[in-house]
């Protein structure tokens, strides 16, 4: 197939509208990661206003390897615009929380999301092989559980995060008013304006959230207009291995979602997808985890919002996305900009977050139902290993008090349990029989023998 429609090239006007609008679709999710990560680990307004900076202009290099790539090694050359991935919050909050909060804890995360993008780049090479032991019930039993043991953290920012009066009716109406306004946009709103309902739903529950008192200005006036990004912000990274295990964890299962965001846009864009492409789709993923790390940000991966965004339009150039990443970039440079998203209050947040990690559920179980559940094997690896996970996360901390710090750490992190948990019962239930390449071209084949016939 040709590959000239990935490859088109637009006028300047045309493709910053178009660019723009990718960054809209992603912005409201993307910044949700670092405000989350901030408020669980106790940073400063000022401190979330840069590290919401640093999340925009990472996001923007990455989008920039991906999409235009780095010689004939780095980079799908797809219309993939990358964004902080949601499976990295409950993780990246485990490590920070567990090393005591603030910028202390988030230096132990960055090292972890260095040292995985190291791993990672390393692991791109044996990409096509080791999607093979993550078919869809286990990379969704780890998705489902990250969903549900996030529900607390939503629920604690709608009663006001840290606020004084925790609890009190202001911060429980405006996270209801925002949960109902994400319901109505979300049914009734069409195309764009759907696509941009949890963004719309913070920006009218902040409206409303101001006129009972919950917003405070003050980051926005204190913001300066221009800042260039600063590797190592908030401190040299520190290298903890339970911490480097955990951010792989997250990278793996990244890894095997964007390898259907791979094929899913190959096949709307008609360009042929391979285990070559996969690879270098992959390692970038693996080289922006390094370069996030440095400039204190996360893990990425290519945002399925936006993947739905050129399904939508059926623009499927990759300058057209990488035109939104020098977006991001440039907007990356405005920690103004980044301190009007903090206006938000924890309670918006909140309302929105549980719609949000709902949606995240929903879509776990979607890409476990593209498993045959009926198996009794399938249902073994769900019950046990969901089970298990949920057990050890919400298991309190004096129970693995006796282990060494690395295993109990590892074993109170719910996402990791499952996603050790069910590779080990798939690889012995199941063996490596997941083979995504192989899938596409069977589809490609059949495709082939529908028109013909």
């Amino acid at each position: 197939m040709s590959n000239s429609r990935v490859d088109e090239k637009f006028g300047f006007g045309k493709s910053t509208v178009l660019g723009m609008q990718h960054v809209a679709v992603m912005y409201g999710g993307a910044v949700a990661v670092p405000i989350l990560i901030a408020g669980a680990l106790g940073l400063t307004q000022e401190q979330l206003v840069y590290l919401i900076s640093f999340d925009l202009f990472t996001c923007g290099i990455v989008s920039l390897i991906q999409t235009l790539g780095i010689g004939n090694f780095v980079g799908a050359k797809l219309p993939a615009l990358m964004a902080i991935s949601f499976v990295v919050v409950g993780p990246a909050i485990s490590i920070g929380t567990g090393h005591g909060g603030g910028t202390e804890g988030l230096t132990y995360i960055l090292g972890g999301v260095i040292g995985a993008g190291v791993l990672i780049t390393v692991l791109s090479q044996f990409a096509t092989q080791l999607v093979r032991f993550f078919p869809p019930i286990v990379t969704g039993s780890v998705v489902l559980v990250i969903g549900i043991t996030l529900m607390p953290v939503a629920m604690r920012n709608a009663a006001g995060g840290s606020a004084e009066n925790f609890g009190a009716w202001q911060h429980l109406t405006a996270a209801a008013f925002t949960f109902g306004v994400f319901l109505l946009l979300n049914h009734y709103a069409k195309g764009f304006v759907k696509s941009c309902a949890i963004l719309l739903s913070l920006v009218i529950g902040t409206i409303f959230a101001s006129f009972i008192g919950l917003v405070d200005p003050s980051g926005l006036k204190d913001a300066s207009w221009f800042s260039l990004p600063q590797p190592f912000y908030f401190g040299v990274p520190k290298f903890d291995i339970a911490a480097i295990l955990t951010m792989t964890l997250v990278g793996i299962i990244i890894m095997v979602e964007s390898t259907g965001v791979f094929f899913a846009l190959g096949e709307v864009s008609g360009k042929r997808i391979d285990g070559e492409i996969i690879k270098k789709g992959l390692r970038a993923e693996g080289i922006g985890g390094i370069i996030s790390g440095i400039f204190n940000s996360f893990n990425h991966s290519t945002f399925s919002q936006n993947v739905g965004l050129v399904f939508l339009t059926k623009v499927v150039s990759r300058y057209v996305v990488a035109f939104g990443g020098g977006i991001l970039v440039l907007l990356g440079l405005v920690p103004k900009i980044a301190a009007v998203t903090t206006m938000i209050p924890s309670a918006v947040l909140g309302g929105a977050m549980v719609p949000m990690f709902g949606m995240l559920m929903a879509a776990s179980m979607q890409m476990m139902a593209k498993d045959d559940l009926t198996k009794a094997s399938n249902q073994l690896i769900i019950g046990v290993g969901i089970g298990l996970a949920l057990a050890c996360a919400g298991a309190s901390d004096e129970t693995f008090k006796s282990l060494p710090q690395l295993a109990a750490m590892l074993i109170g992190t719910g996402p990791v349990v499952a996603g050790v948990g069910c590779f080990l019962l798939n690889w012995w239930l199941n063996g490596a029989n997941y083979d995504p390449v192989a899938e596409y071209e069977a589809s490609e084949e059949n495709n082939a023998k529908e028109s013909t016939a």
